[in-house]
């Protein structure tokens, strides 16, 4: 896109407050209050999904892990410690008409071939769930991407598995897909015979590419 994208750090943040506060990072680049901003943080355990999203894809009351619907694209995934999510807010209607999807899969592919790892998007054929992440080349799914635009800005972003319970991707249909195989940078990094990235050092190679 080739414009300056502010970095805000943020910890661990509850969902719910996040997105109250998304609600209001998005208010604030309509005004032109703020600047385009991308901020980092991770959330306690939790499945988020949109609202095309079938009751029985979510995690059954044993698993006792929270749902919340919400207002972006996608169906069901989980956000938990070890993942980092990044939440992208920007006004493309001042940078003119971008695929901004495509942009951050790109990016996103971009700063993991900086850490070493191989990684592609997919096109979606016609009439299947959608394809839209990043993945490994043999189809592993080690980011999930799910987007809203309004007033022509964006709000929500991505979510990368760095080192999370990978368990809990087993207590809900991941992404509407029943068969999706997802994976981590660690499980990569064992493969490899290498040591995992910190959450830091990934946070520093997005960044690096997108800001």
């Amino acid at each position: 896109m080739g414009w300056p994208i502010q970095r805000v750090d943020l910890g661990i943040v509850d969902y719910e407050q996040a997105a109250r506060d998304m609600r209001r990072w998005v208010k604030e680049r309509q005004d032109g209050v703020e600047g385009d901003r991308l901020f980092f943080l991770s959330h306690p355990p939790v499945v988020t999904y949109g609202a095309r999203t079938s009751h029985d894809e979510l995690p059954p009351a044993a698993a006792a892990l929270p749902s919340v619907q919400v207002d972006r694209g996608g169906f069901a995934t989980y956000h938990g410690p070890g993942q980092l999510v990044g939440y992208l807010v920007v006004n493309v209607r001042e940078r003119g008409v971008v695929d901004i999807v495509r942009w951050l899969e790109n990016g996103l592919i971009e700063a993991l071939a900086s850490l070493g790892f191989d990684a592609v998007r997919r096109e979606t054929p016609k009439g299947a769930s959608s394809l839209v992440g990043v993945w490994t080349p043999d189809h592993r799914k080690l980011v999930s991407v799910g987007m809203r635009i309004r007033g022509g800005v964006t709000s929500h972003g991505f979510s990368l598995n760095i080192d999370p319970d990978m368990t809990a991707f087993e207590q809900f249909t991941v992404c509407g897909m029943q068969d999706v195989t997802m994976t981590s940078l660690r499980e990569m990094a064992e493969r490899q015979g290498k040591p995992t990235p910190s959450d830091a050092g990934v946070r520093d190679a997005i960044a690096a590419v997108l800001c």
